[in-house]
């Protein structure tokens, strides 16, 4: 992977020629509209006849909604609306997993930031002055935000606290090892960062309908929740997805677009609603803060024999995709070894916190964190090293995981550590004048080099693909070819991952067409299910294949017909039409010539199931599989923390696009390094500290180390379209294992939670 470029090649005759199809560093279509600031972002729709909303959003985490009076509101010049949970003529509640989150609080406040009301002005400084006009009478609660506490705390919800309890039984319980370790663990909140402004515009239709032009990342799953809440039927609502920014979760308060189609429908005018970042951060999902408590059995070589158990969840104050993320937790509580026995016990749930939801790697990201430090405490106990004992228990293809699922992809982990472990380390400054050194802290860092100490640590994470326990996984694609043009409908969402360039190559690669576009996404088209766990890439890639190997045969069947052969006997490649005896030689254009072919496919992979009462059954489609060596610099005065080098081995299935494989890959490490040393939403008595980007400390390209992608393992999954596995989210739950691991290495500290407080790594280097 190392050199590898976007730039085109030189044809032997002197030609250039841009890089075409699957396997080659194929450039982004909006490359150079992004960097030249010209793509059209959801911040920048603009209507005839436009308003612009307002949110009041509730300054306590739990409180009783006493009255509500929107009189000096509504009587301010220029408002033209201002609406409540009595203006909802639909259902009064929504939420992704279930319906347990109001539009509009009535009667009492679950969270801080919660929308109390809407306001829609004919300027955006008149509707925020209307929205702090409205005044609300409340009853402060104690809040419920300690998930420990949650449990016997009085109900925030009529169904109560709990979203889920997964018992997991697998082996025998009476199982004992030799050596035992134990440890308790925190993973913190982190939030997404959605990169550009939450923004959207509705726009009302003539039929009583209303088309919302938001940066969705689900727009059949959105428009069917508005459309309830609108008291429409679902050809009612479209939902246009505008330019997203990027996206490493669900991205936007899911709450987000039901106040612009609300006020869009009373005022009959367009509506435009831009998020501050203050909003961003106190109404979209963030990744759930996790207690665990684990104890490792093993041998006296190390061997695992017995992994036992408790994952905690804070949900927060909705249920959201909870319940989803336990169910991986709980599976992946193991990690990727072979473990006889297992015996876990899961639960998320509510309190009066910022709601948790849907962040890459969900689930699988808290539980890494715990079993590798598990891990390295078993190789201090047994004096063996970490990748040993690591190496001697790694999963591989045909092991069962403890829901008693068999894995049957590709599953090369202990080749994916061994090549980290034997990768060269980098040199020590050792002949570098002591103060050129970079310390941890940075240039200006007050820290003295005597005090660093540098440490070597191991992760080694997996990531489930695609939904799992049922999840009906499928996705339609069509693609058309005229006058040399082939398009292709897909309602999958381009948030970052490269679909949309994923897309382009498949027909390339297949039609010999090189002038290839994809079409907008609105809801017009059929679904195609959310941006997440590497969906578009397996089945809306393959929806793109089948179509398009479908246009193919429409393309080749004439001429196999005239010279009396099958199409399996053609071959296009390089825009040519060949037959395997060199009989047959034409263009695609020539071929394609007053013709208009297209098809439709739908891409489903196999089914799952949902886990039993015992955590047993086969839930996931396809898992990926990632090692991360770290070697950090620890100041163990200051407690400040360096990463000089992550080294990455990871299975990818097959390289489709090498450039961008590698771009995900490192985006990946760098979301897991935020996580390990400064991303922290802190919030004391569930009110959110700091939501911006300032108290919010997301690593810079200062602070990104480098980053060594060693190996590429290209084992193809023979179930997946291409063989393929999606590449982001496996870094990011590994890499801040192996940070935690080498700051361990570096000062003998147990560091057992994330991100690593500078007082975890404060102490004299251990013997």
């Amino acid at each position: 992977m190392t050199g590898v470029t976007n730039e085109a090649v030189t044809s032997p005759g002197g030609a250039e020629q841009l890089p075409h199809g699957i396997g080659s560093s194929l450039p982004s279509a909006d490359i150079r509209a992004k960097t030249e600031g010209t793509f059209p972002y959801a911040s920048d729709l603009w209507a005839e006849g436009l308003l612009w909303a307002a949110v009041l959003r509730s300054p306590h985490a739990h409180a009783r909604v006493v009255s509500i009076d929107t009189t000096h509101a509504r009587e301010l010049p220029g408002v033209r609306a201002v609406i409540t949970h009595e203006d909802v003529p639909g259902a009064p509640r929504h939420g992704r997993g279930s319906a347990d989150r109001p539009v509009f609080a009535s009667e009492v406040v679950r969270h801080h930031g919660e929308p109390i009301a809407a306001v829609a002005a004919d300027h955006p400084d008149t509707a925020r002055m209307a929205a702090a006009a409205i005044i609300v009478e409340y009853e402060a609660l104690d809040p419920v935000t300690d998930p420990e506490q949650a449990f016997e705390a009085p109900p925030l919800h009529p169904d109560g606290n709990l979203i889920r309890h997964i018992p997991l039984r697998h082996g025998d319980p009476e199982a004992t090892g030799e050596v035992v370790v134990e440890g308790l663990y925190r993973i913190g909140r982190q939030d997404p960062a959605p990169i550009g402004a939450e923004a959207g515009l509705a726009v009302p239709r003539p039929d009583g309908g209303v088309e919302l032009y938001v940066a969705s990342t689900d727009p059949h799953g959105d428009r069917d929740r508005a459309a309830l809440v609108y008291g429409l039927t679902q050809d009612l609502v479209k939902v246009v997805v505008t330019g997203v920014p990027g996206a490493t979760a669900d991205r936007e308060d899911p709450g987000f677009q039901l106040p612009l189609g609300l006020l869009a429908l009373k005022t009959g005018c367009p509506v435009k609603l831009t998020a501050t970042r203050e909003e961003s951060f106190l109404g979209h999902a963030h990744r759930h803060p996790t207690l665990l408590r684990y104890r490792h059995h093993a041998d006296a070589e190390g061997k695992l024999v017995k992994v036992e158990a408790q994952i905690l969840l804070d949900g927060g104050a909705y249920a959201d995709t909870s319940a989803q993320v336990l169910a991986a937790a709980v599976s992946f509580a193991c990690g990727p070894y072979v473990v006889p026995n297992a015996f876990i016990e899961g639960w998320v749930v509510r309190t009066n916190n910022p709601p948790s939801g849907h962040v890459r790697g969900e689930g699988a990201f808290q539980v890494c964190a715990a079993y590798e430090a598990q891990m390295d405490k078993l190789a201090k106990k047994l004096g063996v090293d970490p990748a040993e004992v690591r190496l001697r228990n790694a999963m591989a293809t045909g092991d069962v995981l403890p829901t008693g699922q068999t894995v049957t992809c590709p599953a090369p982990t202990a080749e994916l550590l061994t090549a980290v472990r034997d990768f060269p380390l980098p040199e020590l400054p050792k002949d570098t004048p002591p103060e050129e050194w970079l310390l941890p802290g940075g240039l200006e860092g007050a820290g003295e080099p005597a005090a660093v100490r540098r440490g070597v640590g191991y992760g080694l994470g997996m990531v489930q693909l695609l939904g799992a326990e049922g999840t009906d996984e499928v996705s339609t694609a069509t693609v058309k070819v005229h006058d040399g043009v082939a398009t292709v409908i897909c309602a999958a969402v381009e948030t970052g991952q490269g679909f949309t360039t994923l897309a382009r190559q498949i027909v390339q690669e297949t039609l010999g067409i090189d002038d290839v576009r994809v079409a907008p996404v609105d809801t017009d088209q059929p679904p195609s299910g959310p941006s997440c766990h590497g969906r578009h890439t397996w089945v809306s890639g393959g929806a793109v294949e089948r179509a398009a190997k479908m246009v193919r045969t429409q393309l080749l069947q004439p001429l196999a017909h005239k010279f009396g052969m099958s199409t399996e006997l053609l071959q296009i490649t390089d825009g040519k039409i060949t037959s395997y005896d060199g009989v047959l030689s034409t263009t695609v254009e020539e071929a394609m010539e007053g013709k208009e072919l297209w098809a439709t496919a739908q891409c489903r992979p196999h089914p799952t199931e949902p886990l039993d009462a015992d955590g047993q059954g086969d839930a996931f489609v396809g898992m990926a599989f990632c090692a991360i060596r770290a070697v950090v610099d620890v100041d163990i005065e200051l407690g400040s923390v360096r990463v000089v080098e992550l080294a990455v081995a990871q299975d990818v299935g097959r390289i489709l696009n090498p450039a961008q494989l590698r771009v995900r890959i490192e985006a990946g490490v760098t979301q897991g390094l935020g996580a390990a040393l400064t991303e922290n939403l802190r919030t004391p008595r569930g009110i959110v500290r700091h939501p911006d980007l300032t108290g919010y400390a997301l690593p810079t390209s200062l602070d990104a180390p480098d980053i060594r992608i060693v190996k590429l393992v290209e084992e193809r999954d023979v179930v997946a379209p291409f063989g393929a596995k999606a590449a982001s989210a496996v870094p990011v739950v590994t890499s801040p294992a192996a940070i935690a691991s080498a700051v361990r290495a570096a000062t003998g500290r147990p560091v057992n939670r994330l991100p690593i407080r500078p007082q975890a790594a404060v102490g004299a280097e251990l013997a």
